[in-house]
């Protein structure tokens, strides 16, 4: 491992001032799961390491405001889908995030770590973005916030500047019934990344909305607007073939993990199973009619 500096701000000002004067020379860390990976093998060079942990105005958090859900940026991905709130609302984020590595790494691992990442697999990234959520970013020259969908511009870049820190994950309170669910094909279930994963959002006005990772550069999401996939009487073959127009969005890839037509044939499998769910789900918000 290189040598490198290591600061660790109390507040924001503090943090910000350490940014604006290392820029890209600097990165940031709070759970550390992914950057001490990078470090120790000599995959990253950095001047400083930024500790964010004891910065105040940075929560860890997740608070019920204003018709959103708050998640802060130190907030582990164990307390997140441990919470009541997104347990009840979102549990599609919840199914993902209890598949993020160990329970140990869960207990360190941000959510907001495995977004800036920006790897085409990351779990969390596919409901967040099917939720809609949006990312609040801060610099010395103000706030701005971002749709998550836009966040990412290929494998490891993001539209995060250097002088920006995360500040906040806001995901919409749901409108209306709704339901949601998340899927994903790995070869070794917990050590290893998904081939692909899958959510999807359905909700009560007919909208369904699917995120798909590790199948492109950065995670794909697709709407449909007819209505079908959240009506329990449609046929089979009519929702495989609204989901097939959704999945030719899609651009698989062969690697390590898997081949390109082993990705494709898949796709369609875990969206079965991820619309099949959701539907029952948005079924039982509905009030069990149908």
């Amino acid at each position: 491992m290189q040598s490198f500096k290591y600061a660790r701000p109390e507040s924001l000002p503090e943090l910000l001032e350490l940014l604006e004067k290392f820029r890209d020379r600097a990165r940031l860390i709070s759970g550390g799961t992914d950057l001490l990976v990078k470090l120790q093998h000599g995959n990253l060079a950095v001047e400083v390491v930024i500790d964010i942990k004891r910065v105040a105005e940075l929560s860890d958090r997740v608070v019920t405001t204003n018709g959103w859900v708050s998640i802060g940026p130190r907030a582990v991905i164990g307390r997140v889908v441990r919470h009541p709130g997104i347990e009840s609302a979102y549990p599609a984020l919840v199914e993902a995030g209890r598949i993020v590595g160990s329970v140990q790494i869960r207990n360190r691992a941000t959510v907001a770590g495995n977004i800036c990442t920006a790897s085409p697999a990351a779990d969390t990234v596919p409901p967040l973005c099917a939720y809609d959520a949006r990312i609040r970013l801060v610099s010395t020259e103000g706030s701005r916030e971002v749709p998550l969908r836009s966040f990412f511009v290929g494998p490891g870049k993001t539209v995060i500047a250097p002088n920006e820190v995360l500040a906040e994950i806001r995901v919409p309170a749901p409108h209306g019934a709704m339901g949601s669910s998340f899927d994903r094909i790995t070869r070794r279930r917990g050590v290893d990344l998904a081939t692909i994963n899958i959510a999807g959002v359905l909700h009560d006005n007919g909208t369904a909305v699917f995120a798909f990772g590790a199948v492109a550069p950065t995670v794909v999401v697709a709407e449909e607007t007819s209505g079908d996939l959240c009506d329990p009487t449609v046929s089979a073959d009519r929702v495989d073939e609204v989901l097939k127009t959704l999945l030719a969005t899609a651009r698989p890839i062969s690697d390590v993990r898997s081949s390109k037509e082993y990705r494709e044939a898949m796709l369609l499998v875990a969206a079965r199973r991820v619309q099949r769910t959701a539907l029952e789900r948005l079924t039982q918000a509905r009030g069990g009619r149908e």
